[in-house]
């Protein structure tokens, strides 16, 4: 290494210097102006490239107000994972996206945050998705829209849907499916407990299951394609409970125990008949054009 290089190195780690003392003066943050006016003995090159090495030491970050770049001391609890050899465009909406966690965030709100026109905002986004640093993904809550997160990072469950949702659409018979089979493991475990001869008290708690006593019985069915956990079968338990097929109580820990309840007494076949419910029984007659023999509730109900 020349003298030249050496004494070029020291001066960049002296302006390096400067410009984080001024930094730390002003919070908010400084821009171009600001470094001008502390320091207006260094040209132009050499203050571009000490704020380049300090961006890429992490020790400023670089955001945008406006149309000004504004460089601010980095917060050490709030490491960036950025790579290096990104532009500073492609790292203002890196680190936006970033912010969003996996939860993601809207594309109008990183170009509120970034102050960047659609037209350039949708260059860099495509860079970063190219380099697969960023990912775009639909959710179940507006399917139309879009949000960005890291490419590395599994989508939150409000995003996705989670394990009720295939490519945005409910999975309405996988549910009912679960449901029956939680039901029925249910209604085995009381069955079981009805074998017991320790009394009312011991038959009524050997007929209540925990979720991973379901959870294990569902898993060994293998009629799930996806991974479920828990969590997941807790909620199917909850519409069983709902449905009025089952009852849960708390345990001392906070978490729930479940068990099949009996059937009441079924409806008689007058309450079934759907002319209880017919929006239009107030038009139905011997003759017209709604009458029982034309009406296809009843043959519905009938078949």
């Amino acid at each position: 290494m020349s003298e030249g290089d050496s004494a070029s190195m020291e001066d960049a780690a002296t302006i390096g210097f400067q410009i984080i003392a001024l930094a730390k003066d002003k919070p908010g943050g400084i821009n171009n102006d600001d470094l001008v006016a502390a320091i207006p003995e260094v040209k132009p090159e050499h203050r571009v490239q000490a704020l380049n090495k300090l961006l890429q030491e992490g020790v400023l970050e670089i955001l945008k107000k406006g149309t000004t770049l504004i460089y601010r001391l980095k917060d050490p609890s709030k490491k960036s994972s950025a790579p290096k050899d990104i532009d500073n465009e492609e790292k203002i909406i890196y680190n936006i996206i970033e912010e969003g966690g996996n939860r993601g965030i809207w594309i109008r709100d990183i170009r509120v945050k970034s102050n960047l026109i659609m037209t350039q905002l949708n260059k860099v986004l495509k860079q970063l998705e190219n380099k697969k640093l960023i990912k775009a993904v639909k959710s179940v809550n507006a399917s139309k829209k879009k949000v960005y997160m890291l490419y590395n990072l599994e989508p939150d469950r409000s995003i996705t849907g989670g394990a009720w949702y295939q490519d945005q659409d409910f999975e309405a018979e996988f549910v009912d499916v679960l449901n029956q089979q939680c039901l029925r493991f249910l209604r085995m475990k009381r069955e079981s407990a009805k074998e017991c001869r320790d009394g009312p008290l011991a038959v009524q708690k050997l007929s209540y299951c925990s979720v991973s006593d379901v959870h294990k019985f569902i898993s060994e069915l293998g009629i799930s394609k996806i991974s479920l956990d828990e969590d997941d079968l807790e909620t199917i338990l909850k519409t069983v409970v709902y449905d009025g097929k089952a009852e849960s109580i708390p345990t001392a820990e906070g978490k729930h125990l479940y068990k099949a309840i009996e059937a009441p007494l079924s409806s008689p076949g007058l309450v079934q008949m759907p002319c209880g419910i017919c929006p239009v029984i107030r038009n139905c007659s011997d003759c017209g054009a709604i009458t029982p023999k034309l009406c296809s509730y009843i043959n519905e109900w009938l078949d």
